[in-house]
This record gives structure tokens, C-alpha cells and sequence, in this order.
């Protein structure tokens, strides 16, 4: 690890978990290592990692299942991408997904669209893929579900109140339901409207809310706290760029805009943002004319901004369209930042290590469902912040014990994961969600019970039909029939008339 345009080059054995993209984020924190180091970091570091170096790419989306980050699309100096690239942390390394195929309803292969500004959010051992700008376009929001284990992609077939096409929204998850807000469709029109889409009915539910809601907004960061309020902060309108902050309350269905007093943010759009425990960290962004470096963060229950860092400008926190990655553990945390454009598309990777303990930089926070157990070995060289590294000699060591220890705790944090999202359902949304539904499960029994009985009387009226069409064939083959008859008669009719003539005539000559 070094800090940026450094020539260093480390070796790293580690375990991370990530979260999304810059257009939206993940509210629960992921599992975490435990971390053997010393010293300090007080910039981000390139990372290096090994494989087949994905292309470079902005605008796309990330997240983590498993022990692996999982990044999908993304625009390139080449255009628009479809490929689906994945970050093993057991050996950091990259690999490309070998499957870019979906099978249809009808069970015909398609290839997964090419998109931009687009969400993914993990869902168990699954990555979904939810909305952005795709080449071919769609009319409506579509999703599609990546296995991470068979690495085959499925197009999730929605009902209900199905949210119009849009890219630059944001998409958070709570357990098994999604909340999807703002951005921008085909025509470049900034959206402000709320939708829930349940994963396990596949539903979508326009979500009606009062108060003073956000502007039409896109490229702005969302989180949900506490499976209770979500929060959304700055994007672009049709006119400026924003740094309005405003919650929702699940319990209340109210908007709220949130006034803060003294220091705040500069206006920014495209920024990436993560909540962990009560810390929201919210890191680059800008406008059309600036790109911002600052790293914050909002404290939610003091209801204050600080900054955390501001890092070097060849940072890629400093690029349009980077995906942001949180690692947690008890004593530290790393933000992961990758990719990214600023006047060429990179595939670069940063870290940046946070002391939850250091005072000065108020970066404590608070791990309230998910600590995992893993391990790595760091080495820092004696010639300064600048040449501190992570490389082979002081991992060899612990490197067959770390190994097995990273593989024994990534399955079974795997497991409590999946366990705690399954037993953990978010109160406030699913009352909200369960006071929606009720009526409309009701109004579809009644429906599906409505059909019954119109497809009963379809039946019944068809074999009334097909009786009746066999009496018209019948009545039919009768009436031939009977005109046979009637033309026999007429010829008997005929002979009888021509008798009588001849015998007339013979009774004629006679007299």
C-alpha cells in the first residue's frame, strides 16, 4: 500500500467487505478484520492487487457478497461496459465473471444490457442490479439478480407500480425490501418520487409521504439509519448542484429537511457516501466546474458535518464516478475507493485507514450487527508516511495460519450475515409496508377468486359454443339432406307432369 503516484509495491494479505457505488450506498456495516499494525495513515494509499486488471471505468456500481466485491458496468473511453468484474479479498486478486448470459421467461438467452448510473446492492449470495441508463434502453426500472456462486444472471420479473427507467438514483436495502429514490429518466427529467420493491414477492410500491420533500434530484447519496429514517443528501437538479440535507421517517411517512448550523458541506453531485453505526462518511463529489477532495462526516445523532480528511489532489476521491469500499474493525476502519474519471477512466485502487480512537479527526463509530474475525500482516518501514508499506516479508510468518483464519471466519461471517438479515426484518418500514399491502393482499384475493369464477364461465360458455356449433353442423347436414329430397321430388314432380301431358295428348288423338 502506498499513497498515490508512489512506486512502491506491496504484497497484501487481507479480507474486506464493500459497499456500493457513488450513486448509492449500503446502511448495514459488513463483517470486518482484525488488523495487526503499526503506525498511522493519514491519506489514502494505492492498494495493489493482482490478476487481470478490469478495464478502466467510471459510473459504475459495486458490492460485496461473500469475500468478494462484485463491480458491474460502468462507462469506459470505449463507451458503455456489460462486463461483470469481481475483487477476491482472500487473495486480492481480479478475476473477470465468465457468464454475461440471462436466461428469459421463455428460456432464451440474452445478454445482460450495458449500463451506467445504475445500483447494486447484495442481497445473500446474490447481487442485484437495479435501474440505470442501458444500451438497449428500458421503459421501466428493471432488476436483475447475479449469482455470485454459478456467476449466471436472471432478469427478476416485478409486478405492481413498476418505477419508470432512471440512472443516478439511489437504492438502499432493509433485509429483504429495497427503497429506491430520485434520479433522472430517458428525457433528463430529475425525479423526486419513493418506491419499495420486496424482493421476496417482487413487488413494487409507490410510497406516498408528506412534509417538505427533497427537490427532483439525481447523482445525489442516500442511507438508511436504524432501518427507520432514510436519509438523502446534495445531487444535481435541472439548474445547480445541491447540498440540501433531508430525512424521512418510516414510523411517520414525514420529510423533513434538516438546517445545520454553522460549518456544512460545499454544493456536490456524484459524491460516495457510507453510514457506519452513526457516522455517515461521505467522500468527493462536485459540480460540472469543481471536483471536491474533502472526505466528511455527518454525525447523525449530534447532527454535525467535520471533515476527515482532505487528501492528495492525484487521489482518485477526486474523480467523477468512483465506488467506495468500508472495511471495519475494532480498533480501525478503511474506506476503498476504485475507479473513477477525471480526464481519463482509471481502474485504480485506495485506501484509507481511519484510527476510530483519534480524537482530532472524530472518527468513531459504532459496529451495532455485523463483526467479523480475519487477519493480515502489515509492515511499516521506518522512512515515513510516505513509504509505508504492506509487503511479503512480514507476512510469511503468519501467512498459512492467516490463510485458514480468513477462510474459517469469511464462511461463517458469511452465514451470520445471511442469518442476522433473516431474522432481523426492519420494524418501521415493514409495519408501513404491512399497513400498504394488507388491503391490496385482500383486494388481490378477491380478484384471483373473480377470475376463478370469469374462467369457470369461460369454460362453460365455450362448451355451450362448441354444443351449439355442433347442433349448427347437425341442423346443417339435415337441411342438405332435406334439399337433396326437395330436388329428387321436383325431378319425380317433373316426370309425373310430363305423364300426364303424353297422356293427355294420347286421350286427345283418340277422340
Amino acid at each position: 500500500m502506498r499513497p498515490p503516484k508512489q512506486s512502491n509495491n506491496p504484497n497484501v494479505e487481507s479480507a474486506m467487505l464493500a459497499v456500493n457505488h457513488s450513486d448509492e450506498l449500503e446502511s448495514h456495516c459488513p463483517p470486518a478484520p482484525v488488523i495487526n499494525s503499526s503506525g498511522n495513515s493519514e491519506n489514502w494509499m494505492v492498494l495493489s492487487v493482482a490478476g487481470e486488471t478490469p478495464e478502466p471505468r467510471f459510473n459504475h456500481a459495486a458490492t460485496v457478497v461473500g469475500n468478494k466485491m462484485i463491480v458491474v458496468g460502468g462507462e469506459s473511453a470505449n463507451g458503455l461496459l456489460d462486463d461483470v468484474q469481481v475483487l477476491n479479498f482472500d487473495t486480492f486478486s481480479w478475476t473477470m465473471a465468465s457468464s454475461k448470459l440471462y436466461l428469459s421467461p421463455s428460456n432464451l438467452p440474452l445478454k445482460i444490457p450495458s449500463c451506467k448510473g445504475h445500483s447494486l446492492v447484495s442481497w445473500g449470495k446474490k447481487a442485484l442490479l437495479v435501474g440505470g441508463r442501458t444500451d438497449p434502453a428500458n421503459d421501466k426500472v428493471s432488476v436483475w439478480s447475479f449469482d455470485t456462486e454459478t456467476e449466471c444472471w436472471s432478469v427478476m420479473e416485478a409486478k405492481g407500480e413498476i418505477p419508470v427507467a432512471r440512472s443516478g438514483h439511489t437504492v438502499v436495502r432493509a433485509s429483504s425490501v429495497l427503497i429506491l429514490f430520485g434520479g433522472e429518466d430517458a428525457k433528463k427529467k430529475k425525479l423526486n418520487d419513493l418506491h419499495m420493491f420486496d424482493l421476496k414477492s417482487l413487488t413494487w410500491l409507490t410510497l406516498q409521504c408528506t412534509g417538505t420533500r427533497p427537490s427532483p434530484r439525481s447523482n445525489h447519496i442516500a442511507t438508511l439509519y436504524d432501518d427507520k429514517t432514510l436519509f438523502v443528501f446534495g445531487g444535481a437538479s435541472k439548474s445547480r448542484t445541491l447540498n440540501d440535507l433531508y430525512s424521512l421517517d418510516f414510523e411517520t411517512m414525514v420529510w423533513s429537511r434538516i438546517k445545520i448550523r454553522g460549518f456544512h458541506p460545499s454544493p456536490r453531485a456524484g459524491c460516495c457516501g457510507i453510514l457506519c453505526g452513526t457516522k455517515w462518511y461521505i467522500a468527493g463529489g462536485g459540480s460540472r466546474k469543481k471536483r471536491h477532495a474533502e472526505t466528511f462526516i455527518y454525525d447523525i445523532l449530534k447532527s454535525e458535518w467535520s471533515v476527515a480528511i482532505t487528501p492528495l489532489p492525484s487521489s482518485i476521491t477526486t474523480n467523477k464516478g468512483f465506488s467506495l469500499v468500508l472495511v471495519q474493525h475494532k480498533d480501525k476502519d478503511f474506506l476503498v475507493a476504485f475507479g473513477g474519471c477525471k480526464k481519463e477512466p482509471s481502474n485504480q485502487v485506495e485506501v484509507l485507514i481511519i484510527e476510530k480512537n483519534e480524537s482530532s479527526m472524530g472518527r468513531r463509530s459504532t459496529l451495532s450487527k455485523f463483526v467479523g474475525l480475519m487477519q493480515f500482516a502489515k509492515r511499516s518501514s521506518s522512512a515515513g508516511p510516505a513509504s509505508q508499506t504492506i509487503n511479503g516479508s512480514s507476512r510469511s510468518s503468519v501467512a498459512s495460519a492467516a490463510k485458514q483464519n480468513l477462510a474459517s471466519v469469511i464462511e461463517h461471517g458469511s452465514e451470520a450475515d445471511d442469518r442476522s438479515g433473516a431474522l432481523s426484518a426492519p420494524t418501521s418500514i415493514y409495519q408501513f409496508y404491512d399497513t400498504r399491502m394488507a388491503p391490496l393482499s385482500r383486494k388481490n384475493g378477491i380478484l384471483e377468486v373473480q377470475l376463478a369464477t370469469a374462467l369457470a364461465s369461460r369454460d362453460t360458455a365455450e362448451r355451450t359454443l362448441a354444443s351449439a356449433l355442433k347442433s349448427k353442423e347437425e341442423m346443417e347436414k339435415k337441411f342438405a339432406d332435406a334439399m337433396k329430397e326437395m330436388e329428387l321430388l321436383k325431378e319425380k314432380l317433373a316426370g309425373i307432369e310430363l305423364a300426364h301431358e303424353e297422356a293427355n295428348n294420347l286421350s286427345n288423338i283418340v277422340h
